[in-house]
């Protein structure tokens, strides 16, 4: 925190020396300020609160430096900047900073109002105060102590502000004129300056193009979608806010055409469609598709594989919610499956079930596809890690895991047509797997295994080949199998002569050295061997331990002749019982008659 409040104090000196115009005139490089802080404080992560209290102290570090004190510690006084007391572009900075801080907690409190909506009054509220502030930048810099340059940064920065509060309003031909005023002056000081200066004021353009054609969307002009969706694809694999912007502005247009939105067909059977979700997604499903098919690259591509797929999943559980929550529909699925045909909502979930598992195969293999050019290519540099068959079997067997879901989804068992479409693609994506499994041995010389599965990847391509001839459109969207029996035979070849070429391992020695013998010497005196062994530090001279050998035991002795002695009779040796009475019993009593 410590390191960040010291950057904070040496980029305003450096500000502030940078905007002190030649002539003497006062200057204020608007929008190089507010990206900077921007950039440098937060918002690179969205992270508003962290750039208000930036914000915060800034101005608080502006004013005792200016001296422009609100009251004391005991009672506030408002002032404001005038004119009069123009005497210095930090009391233009400050005015900036001003609405800096509202706006940052405006955006802060529209994040924070997609869970709390009553927090949407308060974010009003703060624009209103952002553009108020704009509004006396604005004239402030009427003042002919201003440059002209500033003069219109400030213009353009009071109409995006005004342009905004309209935006939330909903206000949306009002919006509109402010944010083509806006872009209008910033394309006109892009025009005035070289190329490395106009950077910014084009990027700034980029931003607010996307509310422009959405205010043109919402004013009546249906071609701004078209334009939408094609930003999206221009904005590149960075996302950040340009693409979450564009993201949102393009779900809030598909809400509004999704009330027209009523049941979708699948497989033969028509589903009604009343979750709202559903709807949108459903609805910008082709569009999604289409944006995928137009990509450039293959960062793009995977950007927007991963937007389909989170949006899915969302679908997704919100038509799972509904499936719990509705016990009459439960009961009626229950009903459905006693006479073989699942409810409408299930069938719906196995529709975007299918939909997600599907974009997952396609995206799989399109990053395989991304993965075998790169396995192609000859590796320049030896100690970067390239691409391996490993990770290619890896993404195929995701794939044939999604294909083995797609085959149990609800509602399909019985679709013969279905199942047999899943199993011909899962015939061909083991093929390809098979196939990289052999690439992975052969890199390891492990020769027999790979020519095993190479025969294997034929006869998994026979099968499609055989399979595939009552199915017209089932193997238009998979690899050409073709291709894959070519490559195969090539490699076949290529692996025998390695097979017979691969002697490097062999070395040119007597047979008799060759052979690893772990006989120690005591064992074979007899014998004559070459053993380099001997001469090191742990010859092999004897084998110890020793083995156990066998011994004789110590002989057990059993006395058979005990049972034939007969022993004299002891009777005198004992003790007779005598019968004295009373007077025996004490005589024994005290030892009298021992």
């Amino acid at each position: 925190m410590a390191a960040e409040q010291q950057n904070e104090m040496k980029i305003p000196q450096m500000e502030e020396n940078k905007e002190n115009s030649i002539d003497g005139s006062l200057g204020l490089e608007i929008l190089q300020i507010i990206k900077d802080s921007q950039q440098q404080h937060g918002l690179r992560h969205g992270d508003y609160q962290r750039y208000r209290g930036y914000c915060s102290r800034r101005l608080r570090r502006l004013r005792k430096t200016l001296g422009f004190k609100m009251g004391n510690r005991h009672k506030f006084t408002g002032k404001k900047v005038t004119v009069e007391l123009l005497s210095d572009n930090r009391h233009l900075l400050l005015v900036l900073m001003e609405a800096e801080r509202a706006w940052s907690y405006a955006m802060q409190l529209k994040q924070e109002a997609n869970t709390e909506p009553r927090k949407r009054f308060h974010l009003l509220a703060r624009l209103r105060k952002a553009a108020k502030h704009g509004e006396q930048l604005e004239k402030l810099c009427e003042s002919p102590r201003v440059d002209a340059k500033t003069k219109l940064e400030a213009q353009a920065y009071t109409a995006y502000l005004n342009g905004m509060v309209q935006f939330e309003l909903q206000e949306w031909k009002s919006a509109m004129e402010a944010f083509n005023k806006c872009k209008t002056i910033y394309e006109k000081l892009a025009s005035a300056f070289t190329e490395e200066q106009a950077v910014l004021y084009h990027q700034r353009v980029e931003e607010i193009s996307p509310n422009i054609r959405y205010c043109a969307y919402n004013i009546g002009d249906q071609n701004a979608i078209n334009d939408l969706m094609q930003m999206r694809l221009s904005a590149g694999g960075g996302g950040g806010m340009m693409a979450e912007k564009l993201e949102a502005l393009i779900t809030q247009t598909r809400a509004k055409q999704a009330a027209v939105m009523s049941e979708v067909e699948w497989r033969g059977r028509t589903v009604p469609v009343k979750i709202d979700k559903a709807r949108i997604f459903l609805l910008g499903l082709a569009d999604n598709e289409a944006a995928i098919i137009q990509a450039d690259n293959e960062e793009t591509k995977e950007r927007l594989y991963e937007s389909l797929l989170a949006e899915c999943r969302d679908t997704i559980q919100a038509v799972r919610e509904e499936l719990r929550t509705d016990v009459k529909q439960r009961e009626r699925a229950a009903e459905g499956a006693d006479s073989g045909k699942v409810s409408n909502l299930q069938y719906l979930h196995s529709y975007l079930t299918y939909i997600k598992l599907w974009t997952v195969v396609r995206r799989n293999e399109s990053m395989a596809h991304a993965l075998q050019a790169k396995l192609k290519e000859p590796q320049t540099d030896e100690n970067k890690r390239g691409p391996r068959p490993q990770d290619l079997i890896r993404l195929y067997d995701i794939i044939l895991q999604s294909l083995a879901e797609l085959s149990s989804l609800q509602g399909l068992e019985e679709d013969h047509t279905f199942q047999k479409e899943v199993a011909l693609k899962t015939l061909v994506y083991k093929a390809y797997r098979c196939f990289y499994i052999a690439q992975s041995y052969v890199l390891v010389k492990k020769w027999s295994e790979a020519l095993v599965l190479y025969e294997r990847v034929l006869k998994y391509t026979r099968e499609v080949q055989s399979k595939a001839k009552s199915f017209n459109n089932s193997l238009k969207d998979l690899p050409d199998v073709q291709e894959l029996i070519a490559e195969v035979s090539a490699e076949k070849y290529s692996l025998q002569a390695a097979a017979i070429l691969d002697t490097e391992d062999v070395a040119e020695v007597p047979p008799q050295q060759q052979i690893k013998d772990t006989t120690p010497l005591s064992d074979r005196l007899d014998h004559f061997r070459l053993d380099p062994t001997l001469l090191s530090k742990q010859p092999n001279l004897v084998q110890f331990p020793p083995d156990f050998q066998p011994i004789p035991c110590k002989p057990l002795f059993f006395d058979l002749a005990l049972n034939h002695v007969a022993f004299p009779p002891l009777d005198d040796k004992v003790e007779q019982k005598g019968k004295g009475g009373i007077t025996g019993y004490f005589r024994g009593f005290f030892g009298f008659g021992s």
